[in-house]
């Protein structure tokens, strides 16, 4: 009976451990699924990269969209802001290192898209796209998401923002008014002397040409690299023959156009070398030349807190680098791409979120108006001016007051009209010559800046350049260019 009653006992013992292990076991899955499904006990932090000045609200803001965030998708949200002259390089060394981080900004022109993704730094994201970012799917622009392919897979979720790049002269209208410009007789680099001028002579403190190092003017060409100076001709879309920009004779009018402008005081002495400025902040200026899309000078002007109006520089077309000038990819060190892209689609897909974001904090950023429109408050400009295009969807932000009702159909109209660039879909694969794409690099870190803002004489400058370019083996890269553009054109016959 006893050896009965000992056996029971150690047969309840054993039943008991086994249950308390397995309630254990269970607790543990339950705790761990909980984190990684973001239960309100236990959200996942998803780290942001972002590009852009930094703003003294960021915090402020990021916690209520974590408040947000946490309740939709179980996560928050830390956003980190490198500076427009600093991101590319740091991001580089992030990435490098194998810091974990979940999502960041990538394009073709700052941590760029291509090269980062070929190198391994982006989670592939078609699976993840297919499970978790079917919004995504729904709402961005097709041609965006064909343009983000690499070799037939998707690295980073494009903003759906204009399709086409068009540049324009953006003028400070006060002064516009004060000295009754005619911005309308502007057409080209050129037609700009006899306004700058006006103002010089008017306001002799100020530099009427805004430009940093980052200040390009319209080149007429669709480059096959943004960081090289090879590029097929706009009107070349038969031959689609490579040339040297620098060695061209429309590219040297307009250095000298440049370099006449920054002699006669337009433009300030540091432009080459400066990040910025606060011209804009203090309305220190008359004209400079961004990218624009549809009612641009509203978001402008509500921006920065006094009117601009802007006029056509060049023709709206869409390029390789305007379909990946802004997008979001996913970290492959990411301790959580599927709640990044969790994140991803709610940020594409939900208006309090995406404005949240874009705007700020209503009553404190910016008023409400109606249910889809706001007005922006000084604090805005002050303490949260962040680049409304690095940041999601546009098709679902509220409206500035001056915008027209259907400004969303005029927007998507005007990406459906916009001419295609000659290399669209065309993408160079550099793995033959990288070493000489780093060395080309490094040239046009040393020359450009200089040669764009015409702090150098270019009759002296390009041809340096140019010489320094061919030694670190320019011709080689162009030659194994113009062969892998010969044969993509070949594929599409």
């Amino acid at each position: 009976m006893a050896k009965a009653k000992k056996l029971l006992l150690m047969t309840f013992c054993l039943v008991l451990v086994a249950s308390l292990a397995l309630a254990g076991c269970g607790g543990k899955k339950e705790e761990a699924g909980g984190a990684e499904a973001g239960t309100s006990e236990k959200p996942v932090e998803l780290i942001w990269y972002s590009i852009g000045a930094p703003q003294k609200d960021l915090d402020k803001v990021m916690e209520k969209v974590s408040e947000y965030t946490k309740e939709k998708i179980g996560v928050t949200v830390k956003m980190k802001l490198f500076d427009w002259g600093d991101y590319n390089q740091k991001m580089g060394v992030i990435a490098a290192s194998g810091e974990p981080f979940d999502i960041a900004f990538t394009s073709s022109w700052a941590f760029e898209y291509v090269a980062n993704s070929k190198k391994g730094a982006f989670y592939p994201l078609d699976e993840l796209m297919d499970q978790y970012g079917q919004d995504i799917k729904k709402l961005v622009h097709p041609s965006f998401l064909e343009g983000a392919k690499i070799d037939g897979k998707t690295y980073a979720i494009p903003v759906n923002k204009e399709l086409p790049a068009q540049k324009v002269f953006r003028f400070n209208k006060g002064l516009v008014d004060k000295y009754n410009l005619d911005i309308n007789s502007v057409k080209t680099l050129e037609d700009l002397e006899p306004l700058l001028a006006k103002v010089k002579e008017g306001e002799p403190g100020l530099y009427p040409l805004s430009a940093d190092k980052q200040f390009k003017f319209a080149v007429p060409y669709d480059l096959v690299n943004e960081n090289l100076p090879l590029g097929v001709a706009l009107t070349d879309t038969n031959e689609l023959k490579i040339v040297n920009i620098l060695e061209q004779p429309d590219i040297m009018k307009s250095f000298e156009t440049m370099h006449d402008y920054y002699k006669k005081g337009y433009l300030k002495k540091d432009a080459a070398t400066a990040s910025g400025g606060d011209e804009m902040k203090t309305g220190k200026w008359l004209v400079d030349m961004p990218d624009t899309q549809p009612f641009a000078d509203n978001l402008w002007s509500q921006s920065m807190g006094y009117p601009v109006e802007s006029v056509p520089y060049t023709e709206p077309y869409v390029y390789n680098w305007s379909v990946m000038g802004s997008m979001h990819a996913i970290s492959a060190n990411s301790p959580h791409p599927e709640k990044a892209m969790q994140f991803l689609n709610l940020l594409n897909s939900d208006r309090y979120l995406r404005n949240l974001v874009n705007n700020g904090i209503e009553d404190v950023h910016y008023k409400r108006i109606d249910e889809e429109t706001v007005e922006y408050l000084p604090a805005k400009t002050e303490s949260y001016d962040m680049p409304t295009f690095t940041l999601g969807n546009f098709f679902i932000l509220d409206k500035l007051p001056a915008d027209p009702k259907d400004k969303w159909e005029q927007f998507a109209q005007f990406n459906d009209n916009a001419k295609n660039a000659p290399l669209l879909g065309f993408h160079f694969n550099a793995d033959s010559v990288k070493t000489e794409m780093t060395a080309l690099t490094n040239v046009k870190d040393e020359f450009y800046a200089s040669l764009f803002t015409g702090s150098v004489d270019p009759k002296v400058y390009v041809p340096k350049a140019v010489e320094k370019f061919k030694a670190a083996g320019l011709d080689k890269v162009q030659a194994e260019m113009q062969k892998q553009l010969d044969e993509w054109k070949a594929s599409r016959k």
